[in-house]
């Protein structure tokens, strides 16, 4: 059953993706009313987390947001459905990058591009910034977290890298980084580090958005293992369908920074850009679902199976 479901969804895709985006742009607005009011899809999540990241809002202001929110999204569906196989003119008609500049002013000093972003809409055209580098030396790609779904994962992988972005499994970072770097070439890599992270590596803490919150630190770590340059890329929405993606240098030389020193400043930027656009980062995300007590009950389980291990060795 769920074979036909996924081949009826992929079939969807497929026809839909054939439309010109002013027709699916006016799909999108036909959805919002039945996402946002009929299905509710997550809103007592995006409810929740817009309340406490945001508690000297009144409930008008969080609802505006909300609203908003929900309208950003499924213009979100609709263009990431286009984006697949849309030409590069086309593609530079969506999104704009500017400091380019500062990317290629790190290389020229022997630094590969560590790039903090976030979840901001729209972030799948991040992908097409091969087609805006110059030089063969420069592998340009993203760290993305595999989908459960092998047929949709295979379809966002291939989607993401048709312009040539070199995208990356999680957990082969480091392995893919270290053969760029033995091969005497370049990387600007995109790193997403504002999801939550498992139990198992919840090791640092910040006050985000008010709230206690784990967060990633393995971007930090690559960063000054290799000596690259940390940059922050901000993707801004002008206009339906309108991006610009400004990268901003951090740090020169993440081995120089003290530990967790760049991850806080990551974290500082993001909050005060989920503050001046709160409209377009992910709100359905459950980012604090879990916190410092599932982290502790963890330790207590791992020191109980030490235990008995122990025990029985004895």
């Amino acid at each position: 059953m769920t074979g036909i479901f996924n081949s009826i969804a992929v079939a969807m895709l497929y026809l839909l993706n054939k439309l010109p985006l002013k027709v699916l742009y006016c799909f999108a607005d036909m959805i919002y009313p039945l996402l946002y009011y009929v299905i509710g899809y997550r809103r007592k999540v995006v409810r929740k987390n817009l309340r406490n990241s945001f508690p000297e809002k009144s409930e008008k202001e969080l609802k505006a947001i909300e609203k908003e929110f929900y309208a950003n999204m499924c213009d979100y569906f609709v263009e990431t459905i286009k984006y697949y196989g849309m030409s590069p003119e086309e593609v530079r008609k969506h999104i704009d990058f500017k400091g380019l500049d500062l990317l290629y002013h790190a290389i020229e000093n022997g630094h590969s591009c560590v790039c903090y972003m976030l979840h901001t809409f729209n972030w799948e055209f991040v992908t097409s910034l091969p087609l805006f580098l110059k030089g063969e030396n420069i592998v340009a790609g993203a760290v993305y977290h595999k989908l459960r779904n092998a047929r949709f994962d295979k379809i966002f992988r291939d989607m993401r890298a048709q312009y040539g972005a070199d995208n990356v499994d999680m957990k082969d970072t480091l392995r893919r980084i270290m053969t760029i770097v033995k091969d005497k070439k370049y990387f600007v890599y995109g790193f997403m580090a504002d999801q939550l992270p498992k139990v198992e590596a919840m090791n640092h803490w910040v006050n985000f958005l008010n709230q206690d919150t784990a967060v990633f630190t393995g971007a930090e770590k690559i960063a000054q293992r290799v000596h690259a340059s940390v940059f922050n890329l901000t993707l801004v929405k002008v206009g339906r369908g309108k991006y610009e993606g400004i990268f901003e240098l951090m740090y020169e030389d993440a081995s120089k920074c003290e530990e967790n020193e760049i991850t806080n400043e990551y974290f500082r930027i993001s909050e005060e850009l989920v503050r001046k656009y709160p409209a377009t980062w992910l709100w359905t995300h459950n980012r604090w679902k879990r916190g410092r007590a599932s982290r502790e009950a963890f330790e207590q389980r791992i020191a109980e199976r030490r235990k008995r291990m122990t025990a029985g060795e004895k």
